[in-house]
């Protein structure tokens, strides 16, 4: 398609895919490009079995995680089941949220954090913002050079949120010797994105406690939601919708649940044992005991 027509046409989360299914949008997900809607999944992670699916929620498919937050632990709440210290995955977690959980719903989400955008993260060499001293109360901000910012604003993020955007000065940029390691900004310096201070340490702290050793132990419990997913799909059909609209979907997504409870306490009261990860391709094909075992590290899906 020419670029100009692509560019007539509306975004993805407002085009009209079919006329029989009105809610029904496309997403593309790492190697999964659908058309329909997205479920949100939620399981218990005690050490001890069974593990039961917990309120989830749908939405449609360009919706992002991060919003889904809130109504999937505020179902908690209300079911008077709130979890002490939830775990989620990466896309189900900012700034915004992470305050919000931890001042208005008492949680504290626990989870690895989204890696940073720019260019500079995978560049050996070059300066993320992690270097960049800033101080929220002056306001201002000083590069890994000693430069300090010429200008701090607010600017709009969407959905209540000011993040802060903070200017660099162009000229001692262009003097520097380090420009290919900071910016690539020739008109102008760098422009540093926060969010405001009380988020960004909440942001900062979230690292923190994913790298220390407890922090890895817990983190590890979020694997059933993998194992949890799994049958979802192979055996109840969780990413086919019988039905169009959200609501319908979701009434499938409530019925698949059921059948994974049944399937769970079954398991549980004749004491069959869980199915074990399965063995990395390479593992599988080395004869046995010339290879520890290595097993394929489970994602957490949402």
């Amino acid at each position: 398609m020419p670029f100009q027509a692509r560019r007539d046409l509306p975004p993805a989360a407002a085009g009209l895919e079919s006329p029989d299914a009105v809610e029904a949008r496309y997403r593309h997900k790492r190697d999964t490009p659908w058309t329909g809607s997205m479920g949100h999944v939620s399981a218990t992670c005690d050490p001890a079995p069974p593990h039961l699916l917990t309120p989830g929620h749908t939405t449609p498919a360009t919706v992002h995680e991060a919003p889904c937050t809130a109504p999937i632990q505020q179902a908690h709440i209300d079911q008077g089941l709130p979890p002490q210290e939830p775990l989620g995955d990466a896309a189900y977690r900012s700034s915004t949220r992470l305050v919000h959980r931890r001042d208005d719903q008492g949680l504290i989400l626990r989870g690895p954090t989204r890696p940073s955008q720019g260019w500079q993260t995978p560049v050996e060499g070059a300066y993320p913002l992690e270097p960049c001293a800033v101080d929220g109360d002056q306001p201002q901000v000083r590069c890994p050079q000693g430069h300090l910012a010429v200008a701090w604003w607010a600017h709009g993020g969407g959905q209540g949120r000011r993040p802060l955007m903070v200017a660099v000065d162009k000229h001692p940029c262009g003097t520097c010797p380090m420009p290919p390691r900071w910016t690539r900004a020739q008109p102008t310096g760098r422009r540093l994105r926060r969010p405001p201070p009380h988020q960004d340490e909440a942001l900062q702290a979230a690292p923190t406690w994913s790298a220390s050793e407890a922090g890895q132990q817990r983190s590890q419990r979020r694997a059933g939601v993998a194992g949890t997913l799994s049958p979802g799909v192979r055996a109840f059909g969780l990413r086919r919708t019988r039905y169009g609209g959200v609501a319908k979907t979701h009434l499938q997504h409530v019925a698949i649940a059921a059948a994974l409870h049944i399937d769970r306490l079954g398991a549980w009261l004749a004491e069959r044992p869980r199915a074990q990860p399965r063995p990395a391709r390479f593992a599988a094909l080395a004869p046995a005991g010339a290879l520890p075992c290595a097993t394929r590290p489970a994602v957490a899906h949402g």
